[in-house]
């Protein structure tokens, strides 16, 4: 029979029980929620930005975890066109997030060059556009009707490569 003190363990490291691994989950839980409370005591947790709104409740959590997003919520309403960068930040980032435009406004992705090869896809599979990877690429897309879009980068969305554009009346 094997010794019990050495099963499973790298030579000179402790052994893993069940005892460290749920003080280890309890300790990352604590301050888990001790990060998630403040110390301003007002209790809203909002962020505001541009357009007054936190953004990741709006988008029922979309943004939540997007590469580079402040809270924020460009917008361009009353613009005939809008421009969102591709590849920004740490080349795995939409930039604006999120931006706000009215019916009939074009919006423009253009590509930073910066992150590998990226493209942009309606989450409710409406567009799709190429992978390009070249600074300066662009794709265009009018939108029409009020409502939201969430879109992301198909290989980036993992690392938070996704956005959003609300299309308000005026």
């Amino acid at each position: 029979m094997s010794d019990p003190t050495t099963t499973g363990r790298v030579r000179g490291r402790p052994a893993t029980t069940r005892r460290r691994l749920l003080a280890a989950v309890g300790a990352t839980a604590a301050a888990g929620v001790a990060g998630c409370t403040g110390a301003n005591g007002d209790g809203d947790g909002g962020g505001g930005g541009a357009g007054g709104d936190a953004g990741t409740e709006r988008y029922d959590g979309w943004l939540a975890d997007a590469s580079g997003y402040d809270g924020s919520v460009a917008d361009r309403t009353g613009a005939d066109e809008a421009t969102v960068r591709v590849g920004a930040g740490d080349g795995f980032a939409y930039d604006p997030a999120a931006v706000r435009v009215s019916p009939g406004t074009t919006v423009t992705w253009e590509w930073t060059g910066a992150g590998s090869r990226h493209n942009v896809v309606d989450e409710d599979g409406g567009f799709q556009s190429p992978y390009y990877a070249a600074q300066g690429a662009t794709f265009s897309r009018e939108f029409s009707e009020p409502g939201v879009t969430k879109y992301y980068c198909t290989p980036h969305r993992t690392l938070g490569m996704v956005g959003v554009v609300e299309v308000v009346e005026e």
